[in-house]
């Protein structure tokens, strides 16, 4: 669960420097942002979930 939160941590940051950037457009946020939210609530949520624990648990086997 630790890892999700930063995660969630280290997006929200990334997200606010694109905004802030002029990269990304508040509206273009706004739809990411639905986007993962309503991903969320979907049958794929598990897979995703899955997939971002296995890149998790690479990164962390490669950094070792």
């Amino acid at each position: 669960m630790a890892v999700t939160v930063s995660l969630m941590v280290l997006l929200l940051i990334l997200l606010l420097m694109l905004l802030r950037s002029g990269y990304v457009r508040f509206g273009s946020a706004l739809v990411c942002v639905l986007f993962g939210f309503f991903l969320a609530s979907t049958g794929i949520a598990p897979t995703v979930n899955h997939a971002v624990a296995s890149v998790i648990d690479w990164a962390n086997s490669a950094v070792r």
